[in-house]
């Protein structure tokens, strides 16, 4: 079968909205005073180190297996750049029970879902299948857990396929060129600033030596967590993971996340990128925040309020000032991903209207922004945007695999069950003030990089 493999680019609306702490959280969040049953989540460890997270959900007959290694991109050696990617692709070849293709082959039988995705903190495979067959889906992802095997033959052709993937995605795209370019100048100490899928003259040296010793390294079931959402019990999803993930043995100790952090911004940053294949040009400031999992206080809670205030929401200042009034934009906005494991971002957008120079689209963006600071936000704002965050993150509740999705990368970004379950507390204290700090504090352009993407003048 044909597996769609969601990279960097794929997976970004995936991460920028269903996996942020807040928005994620607000799952379980009250809305209209009444509150959501929630479901009966069970969570316990395998003596081998395995964290297991069940949801039960019974409505239809379908069960969500995932699992997450907390292993992604920021977790690569330097030089290595595209090594956890690769080796997503290279966990579909086999091991040394299973020939290449089987696992897939079985999935695709019974009339079931696969996929495997990997982003800065994490690498996941999962399943959507029917409940009779997870115990055949726990036994073939608990062995190539530990018996992957790779040869030359296997790993050379795939290194291909990713390298056209980067060529597809990047080098056709000029605004993830653009964009790359830009990420790597905002992180310019921490790993955040590499690509995911790696750059191109790094990928070309990866090696099957270099997939094994990150598999080696990070795939052990103490780095890994099992979410199952759907028709099962704990009893029945314990049973099957002490027989099948439970004999395999922790191999390694990939250790606490002590990555090297970024030194505090100092001066604003520019990119520029000009390509005879844009059509329209654009505009995009994206500001060094903290993340859910290193904020301070309630500093996320409070990005989460400022990103719909200042341009998330059809009642928010840009989308009212930039593009209903002055009509200086097709498309205009705000967004935060607090959803990482140290600092992440906070951005702005712009698409101009007709003849509306970027210059003119910045000039206007930036007045808002200074507006807010300069003479706050309203309560009314802030309840507004409060009560968006809540109704368009709770019917994602309705989704098993989402909720698998959002426990998995929750807890694999260093995040606990109880981040998720407290949201709706902590995003209910969040204040005016609170949102009038964080903009002063983070909204400044030292701490940010300017894009401009603009089409190839040519003489």
């Amino acid at each position: 079968m044909r597996r769609i493999n969601l990279a960097e680019f794929q997976f970004a609306i995936f991460t920028s909205i269903l996996i942020l702490f807040g928005s994620a959280s607000g799952l379980f969040a009250q809305t209209s005073g009444k509150t959501p049953k929630q479901p009966e989540i069970s969570d316990f460890r395998l003596e081998n180190g395995l964290q297991v997270v069940v949801i039960p959900d019974h409505r239809a007959p379908v069960v969500t297996h995932m699992v997450w290694y907390k292993a992604g991109s920021a977790d690569e050696r330097i030089g290595k750049s595209g090594i956890a990617h690769y080796l997503e692709h290279l966990m579909f070849k086999g091991t040394s029970n299973v020939p290449a293709g089987e696992f897939s082959a079985k999935i695709s039988e019974i009339g079931g879902q696969e996929n495997a995705f990997t982003t800065t903190d994490y690498t996941a495979y999962y399943q959507k299948i029917i409940p009779s067959a997870l115990e055949m889906v726990m036994t073939y992802e608990a062995d190539r857990m530990e018996n992957l095997t790779l040869t030359d033959e296997t790993v050379l052709p795939e290194r291909d396929v990713i390298l056209e993937e980067r060529s597809q995605r990047i080098g056709s795209n000029p605004s993830a060129i653009l964009g790359e370019t830009a990420r790597a100048m905002l992180f310019k100490h921490h790993p955040y600033g590499r690509p995911i899928i790696g750059w191109e003259h790094e990928m070309l040296a990866l090696t099957k030596d270099d997939a094994i010793a990150f598999y080696d390294k990070f795939y052990t079931p103490n780095n890994a967590i099992l979410v199952v959402a759907g028709d099962v019990t704990r009893e029945i999803v314990a049973k099957l993971a002490k027989a099948t993930y439970g004999k395999v043995k922790r191999r390694a100790e990939p250790g606490e996340r002590n990555r090297v952090q970024e030194p505090e911004p100092i001066a604003a940053k520019y990119a520029e990128y000009f390509d005879k294949r844009v059509t329209s040009p654009s505009w995009r400031r994206t500001y060094l925040v903290p993340s859910y999992n290193s904020a301070e206080g309630n500093d996320a809670e409070a990005l989460d309020i400022l990103a719909v205030v200042l341009g998330g929401a059809s009642t928010s200042r840009i989308n009212q000032k930039i593009i209903l009034g002055d009509k200086n934009a097709t498309a205009a906005g705000s967004y935060y991903q607090g959803g990482a494991h140290d600092m992440s971002t906070f951005a702005l957008y712009g698409v101009p209207r007709g003849d509306v120079s970027l210059e003119v689209l910045e000039d206007a963006i930036e007045s808002v922004i200074a507006d807010l600071i300069k003479n706050g936000v309203s309560q009314s704002e802030v309840d507004r945007a409060r009560s968006r965050l809540i109704k368009t993150t709770i019917y994602d509740r309705d989704s098993q695999t989402t909720m698998a999705r959002i426990y998995g990368a929750v807890l694999a970004m260093g995040g606990k069950i109880a981040d998720i379950t407290t949201w709706p507390d902590r995003i209910a204290k969040v204040t005016a003030a609170d949102v009038e700090r964080v903009a002063g504090k983070y909204l400044k352009k030292s701490r940010s990089v300017t894009s401009y993407l603009r089409p190839e003048v040519t003489n």
